[in-house]
């Protein structure tokens, strides 16, 4: 079986599923002109993140307006199209114009790339692009603007959160054959009509402590945690408002989920059983001026949380207590989720343009790097290189070979 390390971005967040790369040396200067190693351009838009595997980049990319939904592969080298596998779904979905289809990232364990296609399904190839499995009976998934979440492993399964909308669920499957393992019904986390303004798009992550494992979500209103060797509940926190786009940060014993759409921000500490609300909750933010539109990812160094806000604002906040430490202006609208790399902060917006800052209680901009092309995914890190998706091109960044 192939191991994942340190060299590898085999998830949008990472090796760890966090967002940080234990790598210590990545550029932290490039413009159009500078340190690209290659650019090749994409047959569509798209905000989900590329993953990299040794020699292979893999994203996903819908077509003909999601009539088609690919997993493309990419030879790392020099970026050239080594195999594109679509699935048909001709059925119309709903979405938003802002998210296109295939906005949830893929994922590998370097034997198998698996990606969530929405109503298109759960699929399966191998690192050729042979089709191993394709799950199209778990649908449909419709709200008016679209899904986003990505799945993960855990150990020989795959672990995958299925929303927003009217059929909500958590499920783990066999990431051989694709057949189920076991499903986990989220009544709670349901919308009652394709339009109302209530779902998650976060994406699971998995707290291992003494010797189990905890899947954690952030839904709608409130967080949730499940045994996963029982699938039994293991507590819940309230606290969230109706929408959750970003994942939860898990740092020790340390939870922490943000709402989107201006809503609350809550810190927790694990443990407890049931309604841990009054007993386990650290803090909530809910006055509206400290809760801008969240929709991409923060990260956790140390004590503190570092994220980047809708409107271009990146802060700094004690995860224990909830206080902001900072709040500054870096560029336009961004969803991009923070990244840990090399020592420092990375985060890009629409424009294209990346802010590489320290990870310190002190603000600094270290440097701007701007594309000037649409994005609205996260950057990938392997081997010294950071691969960065736009809506028109796939880049790797780095020191070109002379």
């Amino acid at each position: 079986m192939a191991t994942a390390h340190a060299a590898n971005w085999p998830s949008w967040r990472g090796p760890e599923n966090n967002g940080v790369s234990r790598e210590t040396e990545f550029p932290t200067s490039w413009s159009k002109s500078n340190n690209i190693v290659w650019q090749t351009p994409l047959p569509g838009p798209g905000n989900s993140t590329p993953i990299v595997w040794g020699n292979r980049v893999f994203i996903t990319c819908a077509l003909d307006k999601g009539a088609r939904r690919g997993v493309i592969c990419f030879d790392r080298k020099d970026g050239k199209v080594l195999w594109q596998q679509d699935l048909p779904y001709a059925t119309k979905e709903p979405s938003h114009e802002t998210n296109p289809y295939c906005s949830s990232s893929p994922i590998t364990d370097g034997e198998r790339v698996i990606a969530w296609q929405g109503s298109a399904g759960l699929v399966a190839y191998d690192m050729d692009g042979k089709l191993l499995w394709h799950r199209n009976d778990l649908g449909p998934f419709t709200h008016i603007w679209g899904n986003a979440s990505t799945p993960l492993f855990d150990g020989d399964n795959v672990i995958a959160y299925f929303g927003p909308g009217l059929n909500v669920f958590v499920a783990a499957f066999d990431k051989k054959t694709g057949k189920d393992v076991w499903r986990i019904p989220l009544d709670d986390a349901k919308a009652k009509t394709v339009d109302q303004f209530y779902g998650s798009w976060s994406s699971p992550v998995i707290r291992e402590a003494d010797g189990k494992k905890e899947l954690i979500l952030g839904l709608p209103k409130q967080i949730v945690a499940y045994d996963l060797a029982t699938q039994k509940q293991l507590w819940t926190c309230g606290g969230l408002g109706p929408l959750v786009y970003n994942n939860p940060l898990v740092s020790g014993d340390t939870v922490v989920v943000m709402s989107g759409y201006s809503g609350p921000a809550v810190g927790m500490r694990t443990g407890g059983s049931g309604d841990v609300t009054a007993t386990h909750r650290l803090w909530q933010i809910t006055d509206k001026k400290d809760l801008p539109q969240r929709v991409g990812s923060g990260i956790i160094v140390g004590e503190h949380i570092y994220i980047c806000n809708d409107p271009g604002f990146a802060q700094c906040i004690e995860s224990k207590t909830g206080k902001e430490i900072w709040r500054e202006k870096l560029g336009v609208t961004s969803w991009s989720s923070m990244s840990y790399a090399g020592g420092k902060l990375y985060v890009i917006d629409f424009r294209g343009e990346t802010f590489v800052l320290n990870a310190s209680p002190e603000f600094m901009l270290i440097s701007r790097n701007p594309l000037g092309e649409m994005t609205r995914g996260s950057h990938a890190f392997s081997e010294g290189q950071i691969f960065i998706r736009t809506y028109n091109n796939l880049y790797c960044i780095g020191t070109p070979a002379k």
